[in-house]
């Protein structure tokens, strides 16, 4: 791939450990591909779309990629909130026409997220990928 891509990549910190990893899988892709990329940390992962939204705005990113966990409690909470997610990035997607990967993590337990944000099995290696093969179209 010849041209380098901007990435805005913005992590939630509720759970630091599972969304630092997920960070440095992303930017090692990243790195792969000699992309250039942003970083934006936010408290929880309900303020990713929003810091993505506010970042469009005020900066040219040709793809975006959320990072985050979200852990199944007792309550409905988990299901509104993940929908609330997954739709806000589609329509930031759409909205801005570039790649909005989303890689917040909806896991049962701690234990399923740090699988999916291990070294062996980062997804969010996957959602670098994802953008970059829609960039590449």
């Amino acid at each position: 791939m010849n041209k380098k891509y901007k990435f805005l990549i913005v992590a939630s910190t509720f759970y630091p450990n599972i969304t630092d990893s997920l960070l440095n899988g992303a930017i090692e892709e990243l790195k792969k591909f000699e992309m250039s990329y942003d970083v934006f940390k936010v408290n929880g992962s309900l303020e990713i779309p929003v810091q993505i939204s506010i970042l469009l705005k005020r900066k040219k990113y040709d793809a975006a990629i959320a990072l985050g966990c979200i852990i199944k409690g007792k309550t409905d909470h988990y299901e509104f909130i993940s929908g609330a997610i997954t739709n806000s990035l589609l329509s930031i997607s759409i909205e801005n026409s570039i790649p909005v990967s989303n890689t917040v993590l909806t896991c049962s337990n701690l234990k399923q997220a740090t699988e999916r944000s291990s070294k062996k099995l980062n997804r969010a290696r996957e959602a670098v990928l994802a953008a970059i093969s829609v960039l590449k179209n």
